[in-house]
């Protein structure tokens, strides 16, 4: 599975253009994950808004990871859903949905260990930096990265905070790809924005294995 960029939606943050067409742009541009959150639509228009993004996905070869609902990821054939530590328990979602691609935000160490024990696929490092679209008390910080990789041997995706500025420091740290929303949902150019999202990424880990 391709994280490098993985982009999580957020309408709010689309100046008013098309949903569609910004996910569009943001495959167009390299992501390798969609991840569709949706808080404040009806089940029906959700599982609607899924299929047609997971005709887009299926057209880049990318995929469609949907946000805390299960059902809805069953519904439309998602090819994963994403669950945070209050949602439903990682055990109960895999024996629903059987084998498709679970994963887990965790904050710490501890989190990040029961999450791989139980069978996650990858897990989502949150929130790294503090950004307006994810309340938290506090952060992980790079810190808290660098202890949650060496703790376990699972793909990380980092989220929060997270922009070309800043980037390459965390793909150092530790993580195998970046969560983003408005440095993508925001930007006057998705596709832009993830290609040098990507860049970013490809540069970073390459400088990782050469210091490794």
């Amino acid at each position: 599975m391709n994280l490098d960029v993985y982009v999580v939606t957020d309408r709010s943050l689309a100046a008013g253009r098309p949903l569609l067409w910004v996910v569009e742009e943001s495959l167009a541009g390299g992501a390798g994950v969609i991840q569709l959150r949706e808080k404040d639509i009806s089940t029906r228009e959700f599982v609607e808004l899924a299929l047609r993004l997971k005709e887009i996905t299926s057209r880049y070869g990318a995929r469609l990871i949907i946000n805390d609902r299960v059902d809805v990821a069953l519904a439309v054939g998602a090819d994963g859903v994403h669950l945070g530590q209050e949602d439903m328990p990682l055990q109960t979602a895999r024996k629903i949905l059987g084998p498709v691609l679970i994963g887990v935000s965790v904050a710490t160490v501890a989190e990040a260990a029961a999450a791989a024990a139980g069978g996650a696929d990858y897990l989502g490092v949150s929130a790294v930096f503090s950004t307006p679209t994810k309340k938290v008390a506090t952060t992980v910080g790079l810190e808290g990265l660098r202890a949650i990789r060496k703790a376990v041997n699972l793909p990380l995706v980092a989220i929060g905070g997270i922009n070309r500025d800043n980037a390459a420091e965390v793909v150092r740290a530790g993580a195998d790809g970046l969560a983003v929303v408005s440095a993508v949902m925001a930007a006057a150019s998705p596709r832009l924005a993830v290609a040098e999202l990507l860049e970013q990424v490809k540069t970073a880990r390459a400088k990782r294995r050469g210091e490794g």
